[in-house]
């Protein structure tokens, strides 16, 4: 059994590509693969995309794939606003509720990692 969970923000002029490879083999009966793709787009005009390569040797096993883009959230930005934060702090807040639940699971040096680079983003 597996459980793989791809997180992407798209920020400024990016691009975002997730190809991934998911195989189960004649030996592996009864086995089960479940890929998550979710994508934050910070802009409308941004692209995502999900290119799976999914290879299934036997009957008795099951993968499944779904994906997921959604752009920030206006009507959150503007509430946000609204309560005095600025423009990149509330793109910040709703950054760290989309990633939530992954980061979590890290442990604590990946966690700062990832605090850092974050952190980094938005002070430039």
């Amino acid at each position: 059994k597996s459980n793989i969970v791809s997180k992407t923000i798209a920020y400024k002029n990016s691009k975002s590509i997730f190809r991934g490879l998911v195989k189960i083999t004649k030996s592996a009966p009864n086995s089960f693969a479940n890929v998550t793709c979710d994508s934050l787009l910070s802009d409308p005009n941004l692209i995502s995309d999900t290119i799976p390569c999914e290879i299934l040797e036997n009957n008795s096993s099951f993968i499944n794939h779904e994906a997921s883009v959604s752009n920030f959230n206006l009507e959150q930005l503007e509430y946000l606003s609204s309560r005095g934060l600025e423009q990149k702090t509330a793109e910040h807040l709703l950054i760290l509720g989309f990633i939530d639940v992954f980061a979590k699971e890290l442990p604590m040096e990946y966690a700062i990692e990832l605090n850092r680079l974050l952190k980094l983003n938005y002070d430039n």
